[in-house]
């Protein structure tokens, strides 16, 4: 688990974790962009810190046949938690790609 208390590492870490799930296709902003991280120029999208208690989000992508989508947000939500320690993970699947 990094240390880094740096947002914008520790947003870049889930990112790059979650992406290398191979039931992922890509991250996604959802609904105008909103599930992102707005760091000092840029923003990462798909993956949203939690401010004081609230929860982390992601929201992805997943490939067709990549499994049942429960497991998977079980899957995703221990990888996040693996970045970034106990945390509540909200993962939410905006598309499923072809």
């Amino acid at each position: 688990m990094p240390t880094s208390a740096d947002p914008a590492e520790r947003a870049a870490a889930v990112a790059a974790t979650v992406l290398a799930h191979p039931g992922v296709a890509r991250l996604d902003g959802g609904p105008f962009g909103s599930i992102a991280s707005h760091l000092p120029g840029r923003r990462v999208l798909g993956v949203r810190l939690g401010i004081g208690d609230e929860p982390v989000q992601i929201a992805v992508v997943v490939h067709v046949g990549g499994g049942p989508l429960p497991r998977l947000a079980e899957q995703l939500t221990g990888l996040v938690r693996g970045v970034l320690g106990d945390v509540d993970v909200e993962v939410t699947v905006a598309d499923i790609a072809g």
